[in-house]
């Protein structure tokens, strides 16, 4: 009986033993299934605003050179593309028999004005008949004053040549005799985000970058401000105005606007942590708490290095994982193993 007994112990130990071994291994499992991470923390700093648009160069001032009258023949064009020119300049010349054949209908309507107006005195001539002639003679002077304006004509701007459409002794049409733009100062238009309608000021200083200068940059300042928004895009027109003296930067160039709107507070966190989701623009982060991973939708900001502005999605002190992403899915048990 008592040999029973002891048989009977030890077979309880043993069940014990392997029960409480099972438990440990276990437990060993559950560890071993948690996810093993490095972590940083998002801090709240200050951080400079800077907001780049895109836009195109344009010339400062351009003009069509179209005269006036059409149906006249061209007489000189007397630049060619490339050429610059001032302001004042004479660059085309028109034929001038149209003109010399209303100067001269203008002194015999001048004339018989002229010779009437001692009849008309002596009661001879009918005031309606002399105000007929008076309104021929206006009419007749500002024919002649419009074809000698239109004869020679001169360079409104100072700039460069850069399109002709005609030839000496062509017959004027619709289409402009020359354009010319003004490149020693140029311009850029930029739509800017209502949000910054109270920060961009007249005069403030913008970077300018172009791709074929890599790396250089031009300075532009603010010369014009929309004072109305665009409903549909929420954004106001800015002009910057670039100087060009040297004529480094031409009209049609790509630019990049860089403004300095300023400082603001801002979470940052190391950009290695903002993943892109598959098949969207769409980007998130691990958010770890509580030994448990959170898949977090954010929207991020600018670049500060290594680091990522983000505007919203995460709060300060918050840790995000920067490892494993290929392991971690939403509410993975986890385990930090910064050193």
């Amino acid at each position: 009986m008592k040999k029973v007994l002891i048989v009977m112990g030890v077979a309880a130990s043993m069940i014990a033993c392997n029960t409480e071994s099972s438990t440990e291994n276990s437990e060993a499992v559950a560890v071993n299934n948690a996810v093993s991470v490095k972590v940083e923390t998002a801090e709240r700093v200050v951080v400079d605003l800077f907001e780049t648009y895109t836009s195109e160069i344009m010339a400062y001032k351009e003009n069509d050179i179209t005269p006036a009258v059409q149906g006249l023949h061209i007489d000189q064009i007397k630049v060619d593309v490339g050429d610059r020119v001032k302001e004042g300049q004479v660059i085309v010349t028109m034929d001038q028999t149209t003109l010399k054949q209303q100067e001269l209908n203008l002194a015999t309507t001048e004339d018989s004005y002229n010779r009437m107006k001692p009849v008309h005195q002596a009661g001879g001539v009918a005031d309606q008949q002399m105000i007929q002639l008076k309104n021929q003679l206006d009419l007749q002077r500002e024919v002649v004053e419009n074809l000698r304006k239109n004869s020679t004509i001169k360079s409104p701007i100072s700039g460069v040549v850069t399109a002709r459409n005609f030839e000496s002794g062509d017959l004027f049409a619709s289409m402009p005799i020359l354009h010319i733009m003004q490149i020693d100062k140029l311009k850029v238009k930029a739509n800017v985000s209502e949000m910054y309608f109270p920060v961009v000021k007249i005069g403030q200083t913008v970077d300018i970058e172009v791709d074929i200068f890599p790396g250089e940059k031009f300075e532009g300042k603010v010369s014009r401000i929309n004072p109305a928004l665009d409903a549909a895009t929420r954004t106001f027109g800015v002009e910057i105005t670039i100087n060009n003296a040297n004529e480094r930067l031409r009209p049609g160039m790509y630019a990049r606007t860089t403004f300095n709107m300023g400082q603001k507070e801002s979470i940052v966190i190391n950009d290695v942590a903002v993943q892109k989701q598959a098949g969207s623009s769409a980007r998130y982060v691990y958010i770890i708490k509580d030994g448990k991973a959170d898949y977090r939708f954010v929207e991020d900001g600018r670049h500060l290095g290594n680091k990522l502005q983000i505007l919203s999605g995460i709060e300060e002190g918050e840790q995000v994982a920067i490892t494993s992403f290929n392991r971690l899915m939403d509410g993975a048990e986890v385990e930090i193993i910064n050193e």
